[in-house]
């Protein structure tokens, strides 16, 4: 269930750090973060239009992560390396960029030791720079890379102050992602009545904010943890709704199905749950992104479908 605990993280936090505010560029336009190569095109474009100054350092390091997003680390590597000799002449926002994108990749490849010092760096221009969405955004990579629930708690709670503190709408929106990433680490610790509390107030932020499919994302955690209180009616009437909204939206979600059969085997009702992991197996093991389950988890999924 990892695979969609780090999905959902990414899919709640993806876009807050995009527009920013007065003093930032707005790289929003570009992005589609369904689709990375279809955004570094519309970054070449911009670029295009743009050929030097902090904008164009800005550009580089966002099609840097569409490299990252579909797993080229080396050419995202290789990118921030060539224009990180300019950061030297330019203003706070390429530089914390670069910071953020670098230590992305690094993470990403497995790496995190060496992403943890550029995501501290970048909290610490962004907050001289009074960047506040980037130094949320820094905030709660350090928080993703650390590895004690503790830890991970203090910055995810120093990024949720920066937020609530902002008078800049795209800081203040990050609460749903910091909530949802608390709860995360309630739930790794077994605090699972806590986390629930933490992801329904991610969910009603969420829902403030707007956004179909990482509402249902959203939803999902509450189901998950749910599950773990063992209150399987109650997720199973969530995920019975998510269920039906994927079918209309045509985007069915294997994790959805997978969760759906983990409730009914709870219930001891093997043969509905097969179906589900039979759906959830064919879905998934098709996943061609940076989240596809390993091949154990897709093992296991196979053998429950039997």
């Amino acid at each position: 269930m990892q695979h969609r605990v780090r999905r959902a993280a990414s899919a709640l936090a993806l876009g807050l750090a995009t527009t920013l505010g007065a003093d930032a560029m707005d790289v929003s336009p570009y992005w589609n973060f369904d689709d990375p190569a279809a955004s570094e095109a519309a970054f070449r474009r911009a670029l295009a239009e743009r050929p030097g100054g902090d904008d164009a350092l800005t550009l580089q390091t966002q099609i840097a992560r569409t490299f990252g997003l579909r797993s080229r680390f080396a050419e995202a590597h290789a990118l921030l390396d060539a224009i990180e000799p300019q950061l030297a002449g330019a203003g706070a926002e390429p530089r914390v960029r670069w910071l953020l994108e670098k230590g992305r990749t690094f993470r990403s490849s497995k790496a995190p030791d060496r992403a943890r010092p550029l995501f501290v760096e970048a909290v610490e221009r962004a907050h001289a720079a009074r960047l506040d969405a980037l130094e949320v955004d820094a905030l709660h990579m350090v928080a993703l890379v650390e590895t004690a629930p503790e830890a991970q708690m203090e910055w995810n709670r120093k990024a949720l102050a920066v937020a609530a503190a902002s008078s800049d709408p795209v800081a203040r929106n990050w609460d749903a992602s910091l909530a949802n990433n608390i709860g995360m680490t309630l739930h790794e610790a077994g605090r699972y009545e806590e986390a629930l509390a933490s992801f329904r107030t991610a969910l009603a932020a969420r829902e403030r904010i707007g956004n179909a499919s990482r509402t249902r994302v959203a939803h999902w955690m509450v189901a998950w943890t749910l599950r773990s209180l063992g209150r399987h009616d109650e997720a199973l009437t969530i995920l019975r709704r998510l269920e039906a909204e994927n079918d209309a939206a045509g985007t069915p979600d294997g994790y959805v199905f997978e969760e759906i059969g983990e409730n009914l085997l709870a219930q001891r009702q093997d043969e509905a749950a097969r179906r589900y992991f039979g759906q959830a197996w064919r879905i998934l093991s098709a996943d061609t992104s940076l989240d596809r389950p390993d091949d154990a988890h897709l093992a296991r999924l196979e053998r429950l479908s039997r």
